[in-house]
């Protein structure tokens, strides 16, 4: 057929000009070309030839600085033109199909138009971000062309009587409308920017976000398409394919964003609002408005799928044949809404763009959602930070809050609020689905659409009770899992003992008692996910079914054409997600009313002080409180003056508490300067003084203080505290790093030989608290810090109660007495030593509270003799100076083992979530291309573990349900199709043969239909339930097998402990164990239901329409690489969301606990600004997150929109021309928008179950850890063995592991049956190492251990070890009784046991307990005395009866008087057992029968201590002279 512009027909209208060319439709046509080619031909060359170097691209990332007024505006009014546009052309071509040639004057302006558009919007945006304004006037000229022209042509419809019934005349109104809206925002823009027609034109500075590369999150800054797209987010997905994503590449917040600036908006409500919901509202309502709108018209959009599927099979069924031909005006056809939307490829191409519109609407309402939820939570957590910061610590110290409280209300009662923001569109949004649903399968089906919409609405009410039990049993776990993590922890910290004692197999067994409670619990759990999981699947088969049923048995002649059918089949399923999502709602509001009723309790607790602004606040003077501030406390002049008066230019500080009730003085306090305050009250106390000092009056009880010429207090508390970063951090604590100074205060505190032994020296994390330290250490480092800083006034608050002898006396010379009295600083000394009292310039007893005495030495001893020689008898020894080799030497063992064992890898608590990473980089750490080809792989050999752990019966019930399922749900499907294609020929044949409803012979029969649809519904709802209980027991099988291998494994491991961090040890255990009990099965299920219905659907629309195959090919290719670069950023911004959640708890518990030394160091500020650091690093986390499962989502679902536009035209085209069924046609159409439902989800599932996977693989890492060699052999060993007690060592080798050195070489020894044989030797000699080779915890690769005449690499190490007692120098206790701390196996009698109580002499400590022997022990026994502890120890190990015991400086951690009853019990009780002593305090083996002195492994001396004592050159004889 030939082609021209206004047709080829003869004698055509379209060529008639009599009445004037204005009167001809073609020539209208032609005359709205020339904007659009005017347009085209202008902007082309601009466009291409570029002029980049003319504008201010210039430190701002210029694709985003968009300043032009009304730009929003302009790209929403083009893309509403786009669309107008296309419907324009779909127009033009419908109508041009009623003549017999092709008009192109019909749509081929309007494509002319649609590329001006495009060309505009792409040609603004351009000349926007080159800020060259002038080049607009191009854009300018062409609005107006194109409103004049299509004006005048609108007029011309209006004379010749063309209507609104003709589509045409309402498209060309609307594009006059909208030509003339854009070009009132041109006219705007120059009026905002004055680059025309004014003599200076406006200047316009971009933001100071686009100024700060830095800052990378550029959604608030791009324009609408890339908003709405995410295109912006393309590079940073892309380039984390090539380099993981870190805090660095992620940049900083954009200001408007940032947790200072949301606190700022929260603040002012709160001031405004008083009640907290109210605040929330006026400070984060309006971005959750629009995020409710956008929510509301991606519902109502979605309802076109349904709605055009109907249309389209309605359209193509044979019944619907007869069209009216169309209105012919102005030589050209016009057809009416009705004719167009008649039309199956315009119901197509509509329902592709609604789906486009209602995904990007769906996607816009949750980022805006959760990026307000975000930005609530930052402001929140500030204002909970500033509130601890002005928290009366009174509430903490007297339980009224906790810190386990505080950090609840950070990390759970924040997100609560978080997610119920995300949620919130949901509670609005849902009544509206609802209830547009329920009218529209009304119109579709009449009465039973309400049955029908009646079983989902009947169900719902069940769905949740079922989430409500859910959330209950997910409760009941949590509480066992805690328990079970709580005896896991006691486990893993005294296996070294339980290994000693061989008890590991009884407490493994209370583990694994408590971990099946647990699954019990989890049996719970995943039999009411199973059915939440059913009830999903299950409910819209049997409302469908229920439906059909009662619409076929209501009427014989009811219609269920597949046009009704399917588009029901739509409705359903649209209308069960938010019956099901109103459990998650109403849940998630009731969680986040409670948070608020918490938040909103804390926020009225007590506090010390006003809210400060959020600047850089000024120093507060606090040396002369304002006279007003005191007179509103209602005290008189008079009163302050005498309190102030009393002041000289001597005293440093002077501290008056007065109960303003009784005006009586509780306490008044003056410190002079420059000089050694020694206080001999109650360690604590100070901490009292120190709150005086950095906290302002309260009216219960008035503070006078005066502190001259000082800024802030440094200070060091009883209870060390220290922060989660490196060791110079926490010393120098915010000020610059002076290495001479640093190095003076390193020395004087001993920290040198503890640093030497940290992996990284200095720049070591010390972990949480300082837990991988010990008391000590921690107690050393926060008296660094104090001594580091240059205050005048230093407070020490019982420094020397974790310190030995030796440490004490040197930290007392070197520190208090040298460095700072050389500095001239006032020292106030808390100690219970008294014999540093001859060192102090000033002593202050305090009693209850009060002073008792106050003065110098001589003065108390002038004044109250009695007291003096009270403290005189209580001093034990004279001070003596050391060698500060002596003191490195004296230095506790205890503390340097445990930073050996416990920092033998750092690297592995910070890197264990990317071993996998490590695993690659340890064999090629410069081949980044290996590196990044691993991250990009998924680990099926870690899914490939999973699935076999659950057995050769659960496995193929998994996968043979789901396939099963999957076949009768397509199954269902289909042959609901057969049914309705069979009732339309059936009615098309009634027609033919002109049949009337009387006669019974033309009657369609649903019964034999039904029945197959009835039974094909009863097993897929039954294959549903079979499904979701395989996934779920899968899942608990696999749990259970898995943690019981790791728990064996981990307990019979030969050194696990000393190498592998406790804490890696415990995430195994708690948030790895975790995530595959409770979140594995539940990805796995929506990973295999997504992607099993995304390959049934591409399988039916491939098998209706063949053709499909074609174009599936480059959309699978794209679908490829998008999962591809997205699952490798997702996993790095997962990780990075949780590496920055825990610095931010981290810091809130710190802050909590060391409250009182930041206000006394005047550090508030900038712990503050810390806090704000933290916050805004996990925020610009969860921010990309958020964007990137966006970028993902929108992608995915555009590609789905293409899916259901390729299979409509296909479909379309091949029942039209191939005879296919309505009914296929239907079946299609449904599965392909089932398509773009799932097939993001297939992506998001596959990437979290990557993430999660990594538990497995890492639990799988430490199964294949060989354990030790526990067989029996043939070997008899008599009942009673050892009998004797004698050991013989020949030529003994010892090593940890084949690949290190020996730790002891070629040891020969015999010691006698009941010899007490010391062992000693500086720190690393070897003595801890000989102790464990007669327990076979080592390695013993040459020579041999004679016990009693038997080898006891012989024998079964159960054996060996039950026979031997040890005693370690760390005492531990575990929570039960104290029967089952003394006998676990439950073998000794209560005689027995009081026994060993009364040798230990605990008897009368216990006998005064509740319950005696039954009386329970706390965690750690902590309820009791270190040394009590050890007393402990010491009855356990005599409860044994055992003829040898090791004493593995048992006395390095207990005071003097416990270690003369622990010397006199071994030496009594233990008489004739023989005991192995290795001492710390060498004058404890001074009684031994012989001493042993190891160096490097070897034996140095080997002889009686009076012998080696009268040798010169004797090494034991210089360490007993060190230690007098």
């Amino acid at each position: 057929m030939s082609l021209a512009f206004c047709g080829s027909e003869n004698n055509s209208a379209a060529y008639n000009v009599d009445h004037g060319v204005l009167n001809n439709g073609c020539f209208l046509d032609a005359l709205t070309v020339v904007p659009h080619v005017f347009l085209l031909f202008i902007t082309f060359p601009i466009l291409f030839v570029g002029w980049g170097s003319q504008s201010s691209k210039v430190h701002i990332h210029h694709s985003t600085w968009l300043h032009f007024p009304g730009h929003n505006l302009r790209w929403i009014l083009t893309f509403i033109l786009l669309f107008v546009l296309v419907c324009e052309i779909a127009e033009g071509i419908v109508s041009d199909g009623f003549t017999q040639s092709h008009n192109l004057h019909l749509y081929m302006p309007a494509g002319l138009a649609f590329m001006a558009a495009i060309t505009s919007i792409v040609y603004y945006h351009n000349i926007e971000t080159s800020n060259f304004p002038k080049l607009l006037t191009a854009l300018l000229i062409y609005w107006i062309l194109a409103f004049v022209t299509k004006t005048i042509k609108f007029a011309k419809y209006t004379e010749h009587g063309v209507g609104l019934r003709q589509l045409r005349f309402c498209i060309t109104g609307l594009l006059s409308l909208l030509y003339g809206l854009l070009l009132a925002v041109e006219i705007n823009v120059i009026l905002g920017r004055r680059y025309m027609c004014f003599a200076h034109p406006t200047e316009v500075k971009p933001p100071e976000d686009l100024q700060d590369l830095g800052v990378r999150f550029l959604q608030p800054f791009v324009n609408l398409l890339s908003k709405s797209t995410y295109w912006w987010m393309n590079t940073f997905i892309t380039s984390a394919h090539r380099r993981p994503i870190d805090l660095k590449i992620i940049g900083r917040l954009p200001i408007a964003m940032r947790a200072l600036t949301n606190y700022l908006h929260l603040r002012e409500a709160f001031e405004a609002q008083r009640p907290i919901w109210r605040a929330l509202r006026q400070a984060f309502g309006r971005p959750l408005i629009l995020s409710i709108t956008f929510r509301f018209m991606a519902d109502l959009l979605g309802f076109a799928g349904p709605l055009c599927i109907s249309g389209i099979v309605h359209h193509i069924s044979k019944e619907n044949r007869t069209i009216q031909p169309p209105m012919r005006l102005l030589g050209i056809y016009f057809i009416s809404s009705e004719e167009f939307l008649a039309n199956a490829y315009v119901l197509a191409v509509l329902l592709f763009s609604a789906l486009l519109l209602q995904r990007t609407f769906l996607q816009a309402s949750y980022y805006v959602a959760i990026e307000t939820g975000i930005n609530l939570r930052g402001a929140i957590q500030t204002k909970i930070y500033n509130k601890i910061m002005r928290l009366c610590t009174s509430n903490m110290s007297m339980g009224e809050m906790t810190v386990g409280q505080i950090c609840n209300l950070v990390a759970i009662d924040t997100n609560q609020l978080t997610w119920f923001f995300f949620l919130c569109p949901n509670l609005w949004a849902m009544p509206v689905q609802i209830v547009v649903g329920v009218i529209l399968l009304y119109y579709l089906l009449g009465i039973s659409a309400l049955i029908g919409a009646t079983v989902i609405a009947v169900l719902a009410p069940v769905q949740y009770f079922v989430a409500t039990k859910l959330s209950q049993a997910q409760k009941s776990t949590l509480e066992y899992s805690s328990e079970r993590l709580k005896k896991t922890n006691e486990l893993l910290r005294g296996i070294k003992l339980l290994k000693l004692y061989a008890w590991e197999h009884i407490f493994c067994q209370n583990v694994e008692e408590m971990r099946d409670k647990e699954l019990t619990s989890l049996k719970a759990f995943a039999l009411y996910t199973s059915i939440s999981i059913f009830m999903n699947a299950a409910i819209p088969i049997a409302a469908v079914l229920t439906t059909f049923v009662v619409h076929v048995h209501l009427s014989e002649d009811a219609d269920l054409s597949p046009a009704v059918a399917f588009a029901s089949l739509s409705l359903f399923h649209i209308l069960v997600n938010p019956l099901f999502l109103l459990s998650s709602v109403v849940r998630s509001t009731v969680k986040a009313l409670v948070s608020v009723q918490k938040l909103s309790e804390f926020f009225s607790s007590e506090e010390i002080g006003d809210e400060q602004e959020p600047k850089p606040l000024k120093v507060v003077n606090r040396k002369r409180p304002d006279r007003d501030e005191w007179k509103s406390y209602g005290l008189q002049e008079d009163h302050e003056e005498e309190a102030f008066g009393l002041c000289d230019e001597d005293i440093c500080i002077k501290v008056m508490i007065v109960k303003s009730e009784e005006r009586k003085n509780l306490l008044n306090l003056s410190l002079p300067k420059n000089c050694c305050v020694l206080s001999v009250f109650a360690a604590g106390q100070l901490t009292m003084i120190v709150e005086i000092l950095s906290s302002p009056p309260t009216p219960a009880l008035h503070l006078y203080f005066l502190i001259l010429r000082r800024g802030s207090v440094a200070y060091a508390s009883q209870k060390p505290w220290l922060l989660n970063t490196t060791l110079v951090e926490n010393i120098t604590f915010e000020m610059p790093l002076i290495k001479q100074r640093y190095k003076t205060v390193i020395e004087a505190c001993s920290l040198q030989p503890d640093i030497d032994i940290l992996p990284q020296g200095d720049q070591t994390e010390i972990g949480d608290r300082g837990i991988i330290l010990s008391g000590g250490q921690r107690q050393r480092i926060s008296v660094a810090r104090a001594l580091y800083q240059t205050t005048n006034v230093v407070f020490l608050d019982d420094p020397f109660s974790a310190l030995d002898i030796h440490l004490s006396d040197h930290l007392m010379q070197e520190g208090i007495l040298k460095l700072l009295r050389e500095e001239k600083r006032t020292v106030v000394l808390v100690t219970h030593k008294l014999q540093y009292l001859p060192h102090a310039d000033w002593i202050i007893a305090m009693k209850d509270g009060t002073i008792q005495t106050e003065g110098t030495l001589k003065d108390i001893q002038n004044t109250e003799p009695e007291l003096f020689e009270q403290w005189k008898t209580l001093m034990h020894r004279q001070d003596q100076e050391f060698e500060k080799e002596m003191v490195a030497e004296s230095m506790s063992t205890l503390e340097r083992k445990n930073l050996r064992r416990t920092m033998y890898s750092r690297e592995a608590l910070k890197t264990e979530d990317e071993d996998e990473e490590e695993s690659v980089e340890s064999e090629d750490e410069d081949n980044l291309s290996q590196v990044m080809r691993h991250r990009t792989t998924i680990p099926w050999r870690s899914c490939g573990t999973y699935l076999s752990s659950a057995g050769l019966i659960l496995l193929p019930l998994l996968l043979l349900s789901q396939l099963f399922k999957h076949s009768f749900m397509v199954a269902i499907d289909y042959w609901l199709a057969h049914w309705t294609s069979h009732v339309i020929a059936a009615k098309i044949e009634a027609t033919g043969r002109n049949c009337t409803s009387a006669q019974v012979r033309c009657g369609f029969s649903h019964s034999s239909y039904l029945l197959v649809f009835s039974v094909l519904c009863c097993l897929g709802i039954i294959l549903c339930l079979v499904t979701s209980v395989a996934v779920e027991w899968t899942g608990l099988r696999v749990a259970k097998e898995l943690h019981r291998s790791l728990l064996s494994n981990i307990v019979l491991a030969p050194m696990l402990f000393e190498t592998t961090p406790l804490g890696s040890l415990l995430n195994r255990f708690s948030s790895d164990t975790n995530t595959i009990d409770q979140h594995i099965p539940a990805t796995l299920e929506c990973l295999s239901r997504s992607t099993l219905l995304c390959v049934s659907a591409m399988g039916v629309i491939s098998y209706v329409t063949p053709v499909f195959l074609i174009a599936l090919f480059p959309l699978a290719i794209i679908c490829y690489f998008i999962q591809k670069y997205f699952r490798v950023a997702s996993k790095d911004l997962q990780q990075l969301e949780d590496t920055t959640q825990l610095p931010l708890l981290a810091h809130f518990s710190e802050t909590v606990e060391g409250l009182t030394t930041i206000r006394a160091f005047r550090y508030e500020d900038r712990f503050r600004k810390r806090l704000l650091e933290f916050t805004d690093a996990n925020n610009i986390a969860s921010l990309f997150l958020t964007a990137a499962n966006r970028w993902l989502e929108v992608r995915m679902e555009y590609i789905g929109a293409c899916i259901v536009l390729i299979a409509a035209v296909a479909s379309i085209t091949n029942s039209l021309y191939n005879h296919l069924s309505s009914g296929l046609v239907g079946l299609g159409l449904t599965y392909a928008l089932m398509v773009s439902n799932y097939l993001n989800w297939m992506v998001r599932n596959l990437a979290d179950m990557e993430v999660q996977l990594g538990s497995v693989k890492r639990i799988n890492g430490l199964l294949k850890t060989e354990p030790e060699s526990y067989e029996a052999t043939n070997l008899h060993v008599p009942d009673g063995w050892p009998q004797q007690g004698e050991i013989q060592i020949q030529n003994l080798s010892v090593r940890y592991d084949s690949t290190l050195k020996p730790v002891l070489k070629h040891v020969n020894a015999h010691i006698n049956p009941g010899e007490k044989i010391g062992i000693c030797g500086r720190t690393g000699s070897g003595k801890s190492s000989f102790s464990l080779a007669f327990f076979r915890m080592v390695d013993a690769f040459e020579g041999r251990i004679i016990i009693d005449g038997i080898d006891i690499a012989k024998l079964p190490l159960q054996t060996l070890r039950s026979r031997l007692s040890i005693i370690l120098q760390d005492p531990i206790l575990f929570s039960g009784t104290i029967r089952f701390n003394l006998d676990p196996e439950m073998k000794a009698t209560d005689s027995m046991l009081w026994e060993a109580l009364e040798i230990a002499q605990l008897k009368p400590v216990v006998k005064t307990l509740p319950g005696g022997l039954d009386a329970m022990v706390t965690e750690g026994g902590e309820n009791f005395s270190q040394g009590q502890r050890q007393l402990f120890c010491l009855a356990r190990a005599f409860v044994r009866k055992s003829s040898i015991l090791i004493m593995d400086e048992a006395t390095a951690s207990i005071d003097m008087a416990t270690e003369s009853i622990l010397q006199k019990v071994v030496m009594t009780a233990f008489a004739d057992r023989t005991v192995v002593i290795i001492a710390h305090r060498v004058h404890t083996i001074l009684n031994a029968d012989l001493v042993i002195v190891i160096k490097r492994g070897l034996i140095l001396e080997y002889d009686k201590p009076e012998v080696l004592l009268e040798r010169e050159d004797s090494v034991f004889a210089s360490f007993v002279q060190a230690d007098k």
